[in-house]
């Protein structure tokens, strides 16, 4: 399932608009139920209102009633240049942390199908803060 989704990411990264930092992102989320959620970053002039393609993905699967997820497959690098191993920003794990649970959630990030580093919400998240911190 890692290469498929790291397929998806790599497609969804093609539809990144990027026209300030030339940093293209693809993600691809996998729900528990196995359908697949393309996300790619879109950026703004004001910086601000720029969304991260991690979140892209959650939040086109949350607006269509998808709560239960597995795992995300992240690809990243320069316009026209190669991909290389990123991380997801904190933003992104904090928003990861709203709707992931914390121990089993994989992280896959990819620079190709067959090279790839896979973490938990919890390693790159140490102490992280969400629902449960509430109840």
């Amino acid at each position: 399932m890692e290469k498929k989704l790291i397929k998806e990411a790599i497609l969804a990264r093609e539809n990144a608009y990027t026209p300030y930092s030339h940093f293209k992102v693809g993600a691809a989320l996998l729900t528990k139920s196995g359908k697949i959620y393309r996300g790619c970053n879109i950026e703004n002039a004001g910086y601000t209102p720029s969304n991260c393609a991690e979140r892209t993905a959650f939040f086109k699967a949350v607006s269509e009633g998808e709560l239960e997820f597995e795992a995300i497959a992240i690809v990243a690098g320069p316009e026209g240049g190669n991909l290389m191993f990123t991380a997801p920003c904190g933003v992104c794990r904090q928003v990861m942390m709203e709707f992931c649970e914390y121990e089993t959630f994989r992280i896959i990030i990819g620079t190709g199908e067959d090279e790839y580093q896979e973490f938990t919400l919890k390693e790159i998240l140490p102490y992280g803060f969400g629902p449960n911190n509430l109840a």
